[in-house]
């Protein structure tokens, strides 16, 4: 039997298993995608990966984008959750701060593939990098919202926080950049340059957050 052959008869899966061939299809992109960058890799070099027919494979995306756009809500969803788990169980607006900074830094370091094909290479598709984390949240299915959705997380975060009589040294959205910018640079350092003598990996991350609170808290 031929290889196109064995990818034809794979192509549709049995009723109830469409999301696993979904998920096989966003894992043989994202490692396509890591492996030979994100505009070298084509549809037919992801079918093959995953053993099915190019057409099969458009019954779930009908490009790469919106696989790319797929994975990049898949990853930030992780990120949702920890932060939802925060606003639940932490009522001390500083405390949630710097919780939301500690998730975050767990977040992409626990994700170090994700965390390289969002942020450190120029895989994400044009619609989304020219809006990025101002992309309006008023549909939260829409694709590639994942990155605004938990940005006006962290904005909601500090605006309750101010609005608890914390103050605040700059505008809400520019502290929420502030903290992402920091927590980001040592997010990307540590996996970049994993086996670089760090002094302390958990001190690192646990001095930027000091560093960024005294930043952002006005007396702090």
């Amino acid at each position: 039997m031929s290889a196109f052959s064995t990818a034809a008869t794979g192509g549709r899966k049995k009723r109830g298993e469409g999301h696993t061939r979904r998920e096989e299809i966003l894992q043989a992109a994202k490692e396509l995608f890591l492996e030979q960058g994100y505009e070298a890799t084509t549809i037919r070099r992801i079918a093959d990966r995953v053993g099915v027919s190019a057409p099969a494979l458009y019954l779930y995306f009908p490009d790469k984008e919106q696989m790319m756009l797929a994975l990049c809500d898949q990853t930030f969803g992780y990120l949702i959750e920890s932060i939802a788990e925060i606003e639940s169980t932490v009522s001390d607006p500083r405390e949630r701060i710097r919780r939301f900074g500690e998730a975050y830094l767990k977040f992409g370091l626990a994700h170090p593939d994700e965390y390289k094909l969002i942020f450190l290479g120029t895989n994400i598709p044009e619609s989304v990098r020219k809006l990025g984390h101002r992309m309006p949240t008023d549909d939260p299915t829409r694709p590639g919202i994942g990155g605004a959705l938990v940005f006006q997380r962290l904005v909601g975060i500090l605006a309750e926080a101010e609005g608890a009589g914390l103050k605040l040294n700059y505008p809400a959205d520019t502290c929420a950049e502030l903290c992402w910018m920091a927590m980001h640079g040592v997010v990307s350092a540590l996996i970049l340059k994993a086996d670089f003598p760090w002094s302390n990996r958990d001190l690192l991350g646990t001095g930027m957050l000091d560093i960024v609170m005294k930043g952002i808290i006005r007396g702090d």
